[in-house]
């Protein structure tokens, strides 16, 4: 799908399938005298700026509901949620509410891989060529965005990898990002992984989406790349080419092996491409922003994700409930396991969970800036997670054991500024817990540390 600015209805393109920027709570924790189990007794009222965000961004019309759950380790989250599935409904948003999750999406899928590595079928070094041959000889546009004519492109200096794809560094190019004749060829060739509604609307949900993944990789492999492989970090279709890098690595199509290897062992029974319709009565509606004005984008009962998708989307494609979430978030926090489960090993979460960027990329001037990425998420600190196109947010911390997800429905998530504040508010409460526990003499540290991650 092509997602532009237009005058209906003034969604920015950038933003509709884009993470947000997320902040480690590790460096808040550090020094905290009572240490982390200490923080696990506090209950929900803890989090005073959060409950008052998620409480104003309800009661003041700005979205239909909002939902956050918070938690330390394998303890329990506390849920803080607010507002109805739809304006004006009677059913309350919570922790079982179906949330369109879009580019969180991604980490999931980075992590599946991670399964494959662990398993021995793929090494972050792997070419992609020696499991999709079709991507052996890539041609890149010499000029970024660029016309795409002879004398404009030239022979890839080296093969993309399985690294490259998990970090936005393989040159590939998004049809949400990429200008002029490559963002034309995108859409000519059908290669949207993504969607908004059933409704036509320009620049939206106006694209169409080639069926099946295999046709989606082969279709890709034809098109240049907008930058040689590992040289620059830029938002791409990679999470959703790796899809189809699992299910030929693995033998099994890409969803099945998402639900076999890592849904049904963490419990995640709330996790879908395409929403049963025994579950439209928990869904919320997703709503575009026009002037101030909350107008149905996507209405539940009758959401295009109650239709089977062109295919599995690896990067934007599921719908989960926070309940859900959390359980992969408490997965990885639990080093591979949880509830008793052994999901993965804790090496292969650490692995992912930590930067794997290639020595080779710059990062100037891209949304990572300053930071690092690894399995599908950016990494701060010791901190991995990512944010969703409809105002989603989520972070886990692997060290500290923190668990946090926000959870509502608009569009552009770059209406408001929630998914950015999300984590500076989780931060400002955590300095404060510290300040109930320790004493003043402690704010001091953890005030300190929130304000450098939240520069940084």
């Amino acid at each position: 799908m092509a997602f532009t600015e237009f005058d209906t209805m003034p969604l920015n393109r950038r933003s509709l399938l884009r993470g947000t920027a997320f902040l480690s709570a590790s460096a808040a924790l550090a020094g905290m005298p009572m240490g982390r189990a200490a923080f696990a007794q506090m209950d929900g009222t803890a989090w005073k700026s959060v409950t008052a965000a998620v409480n104003e961004y309800v009661d003041e019309g700005k979205v239909a509901n909002m939902v956050a759950t918070l938690g330390w380790g394998q303890n329990d989250y506390e849920l803080i949620n607010r507002g109805t599935l739809q304006l004006g409904g009677m059913t309350d948003a919570d922790g079982d509410t179906l949330y369109r999750i879009y580019s969180m999406t991604k980490p999931i899928t980075g992590i599946a891989t991670m399964m494959l590595i662990e398993d021995g079928k793929l090494t972050l070094d792997t070419p992609l060529a020696d499991i999709l041959p079709a991507f052996a000889d890539m041609k890149v546009q010499k000029e970024y965005d660029g016309a795409i004519t002879e004398d404009n492109l030239e022979p890839a200096v080296r093969p993309i990898t399985i690294r490259h794809l998990l970090t936005h560094t393989a040159g590939l190019g998004y049809n949400i990002v990429q200008k002029g004749p490559i963002q034309k060829a995108y859409n000519e060739a059908e290669l949207s992984p993504g969607q908004v509604s059933r409704m036509k609307i320009p620049g939206v949900s106006d694209q169409t989406t080639i069926k099946g993944l295999a046709a989606f990789a082969d279709k890709l492999a034809t098109m240049p790349l907008v930058y040689q492989p590992g040289t620059k970090w830029s938002y791409s279709v990679s999470l959703d080419l790796m899809g189809r890098v699992i299910e030929v690595a693995s033998g099994m199509p890409f969803d099945q092996f998402l639900s076999e290897r890592l849904f049904k062992p963490c419990g995640m029974d709330s996790t879908w491409f395409q929403v049963p319709a025994s579950e439209v009565g928990r869904f919320s509606t997703n709503y575009g922003i026009l002037n101030s004005t909350l107008l149905p984008l996507d209405p539940a009962a009758a959401s295009i994700y109650l239709d089977e998708p062109a295919f599995p989307f690896g990067g934007a494609g599921l719908v989960c409930s926070p309940n859900d979430y959390d359980k992969f978030q408490r997965m990885l926090v639990g080093l591979g396991e949880i509830d008793g489960t052994r999901v993965m090993s804790e090496r292969a979460v650490r692995m992912g969970t930590t930067n794997m960027l290639p020595d080779t990329v710059d990062l100037t001037g891209s949304w990572v800036e300053g930071q690092l990425f690894g399995a599908g998420g950016r990494v701060t600190g010791t901190a991995f997670g990512w944010g969703g196109a409809a105002g989603t947010a989520a972070f886990a911390d692997i060290d500290s054991g923190l668990r946090a997800a926000m959870f509502t429905q608009y569009m552009p998530s770059t209406e408001y500024t929630i998914q950015q504040d999300f984590p500076k508010l989780v931060l400002k409460d955590l300095a404060a817990m510290q300040a109930a526990m320790a004493g003043d003499a402690a704010v001091g540290g953890a005030t300190e540390a929130a304000a450098e991650l939240v520069d940084g």
